[in-house]
């Protein structure tokens, strides 16, 4: 059974979509992917980031963008935060905001 891909909230996906056509075209079939095979996907497609937190990682020409994810029960994927990449490595603030979503989707 595949496992199905929701977001946190419509701004999430919003920003997804306002990505480079590249970058999206990337990023959907690494969603495509991600449905398929769940937690066992792994590098280059995903990484996992700690305490429950994913990252998936489109990139193309133009850029490279992160999409953190956590899994929850029903076999359910939630696209917490997205943002394109500027640095080599994830910004601590992206990574704030995405750990508080997790925990917020985790203990209610």
């Amino acid at each position: 059974m595949a496992f199905a891909v929701e977001y946190y909230h419509p701004k999430v996906l919003a920003d997804i979509e306002a990505w480079p056509v590249d970058v999206l075209a990337a990023y959907a079939r690494l969603v495509e992917l991600l449905m398929e095979h769940g937690p066992n996907l792994r590098l280059p497609h995903s990484r996992s980031m700690g305490d429950g937190l994913f990252e998936l990682r489109p990139h193309g020409r133009s850029g490279i963008g992160r999409a953190m994810y956590c899994f929850l029960l029903g076999r359910r994927v939630v696209v917490v935060h997205a943002f394109i990449k500027k640095t080599q490595q994830t910004p601590d603030k992206e990574l704030k905001i995405a750990r508080k979503r997790v925990k917020e989707l985790q203990h209610g």
